[in-house]
């Protein structure tokens, strides 16, 4: 199966902006995820694409530096594979070529081996008061800075086992606390979330084994995608894909406590396709029959898969133990 991990973003400031950008293009994170983005260069039919450029919440990042010549500027972005599941789709309706590592592709209307086609959007940046140009990238929450780096805290806090919900980007105690209990459990001090380098310390933290809640480690030599399932005494819903690299390890975020956990996890080779040993898919689940597709999804209607489109697959029972962590390793057969 080939797994999409691709993000959707809004693009604000959209305004009139020349055929050439008089100084350097910015591209700025209102979201409550680091993301990684991709920009396309589109001038008088013949299309380049480059990327990625990650972007802390609250951050900017120089993607094109100096006179920029093009009819069209595009986008595209994606999260960490630390959050899984994407909120909603892309919503460009240019495709363009992108590679799942660093890339720059002077031909981007053509893929070849190793890339693949994504949906890019047009933005039109503003000017700032320098006269760089400048794109945003936002949620429908309509974050301000200030607010994207609570809100990707609360985030990357409930991955890590910590009950900083709901996240909304507002303080208050409950933030506060879980925040607190992090920086304690990882020998941080109370200025740590000031320190430029905090979200890169509160990434590494939930790609290690965690004492709480579940992780998933993948000892594979491939890339892995993984799904969770989570019943909370009246749906069950199931969330994927979660992206875990070869030697990395994840926390699937789940807010509250829920009855009954359930996981699936797939290993893929680079171009998304189910790695196979003697003929069988090399995969990890069980006997909970769940709808799934090969695309980011969120379902708790989980009667008649086929019917809808969709794959059904067996998840496994995950015994967790309140208060307690669980670590599942993914290993070859």
């Amino acid at each position: 199966m080939v797994r999409a991990t691709q993000f959707g973003f809004v693009c604000a400031a959209l305004v009139a902006v020349s055929s050439a950008a008089r100084a350097d293009l910015k591209i700025c994170n209102r979201m409550s995820y680091v993301v990684e983005a991709a920009i396309g260069i589109d001038d008088k039919g013949a299309t380049a694409t480059r990327g990625w450029f990650r972007i802390d919440p609250a951050g900017c990042r120089v993607v094109a530096q100096g006179t920029l010549s093009a009819d069209r500027i595009l986008l595209h972005a994606r999260a960490l594979p630390v959050y899984g599941a994407s909120p909603i789709p892309q919503s460009g309706t240019d495709n363009f070529c992108i590679a799942q590592n660093d890339f720059v592709i002077a031909a981007a209307r053509q893929c070849r081996g190793g890339q693949t086609a994504a949906p890019f959007t047009e933005v039109k940046p503003t000017a700032d008061a320098d006269g760089n140009m400048i794109a945003y990238l936002a949620e429908g929450a309509e974050y301000d800075d200030e607010q994207a780096k609570l809100a990707a805290i609360q985030r990357l806090l409930v991955i890590a086992g910590y009950d900083a919900a709901p996240i909304d980007g507002v303080d208050g105690p409950k933030t506060q606390n879980a925040l607190a209990a992090f920086l304690k459990a990882r020998n941080l001090s109370p200025e740590a979330p000031q320190a430029p380098n905090f979200f890169e310390t509160m990434i590494a933290a939930v790609q290690l084994p965690s004492a709480t809640g579940l992780t998933w480690c993948n000892d594979t030599p491939y890339r892995v995608m993984a799904s969770i399932g989570t019943d909370d005494g009246r749906t069950i819903t199931s969330r994927g894909w979660y992206r875990i690299e070869s030697g990395k390890c994840l926390h699937p975020d789940v807010i509250g406590t829920p009855r009954n956990i359930y996981s699936f996890a797939e290993a893929i080779d680079t171009d998304g396709r189910t790695i196979k040993v003697n003929s069988r898919p090399v995969n990890w689940g069980g006997a909970t029959m769940l709808c799934t597709r090969e695309t980011q999804f969120e379902f708790t209607e989980h009667g008649d898969c086929g019917t809808r489109g969709l794959n059904t697959t067996g998840y496994a029972t995950v015994d967790m133990v309140a208060g307690s962590g669980r670590t599942l390793r993914f290993a070859m057969p």
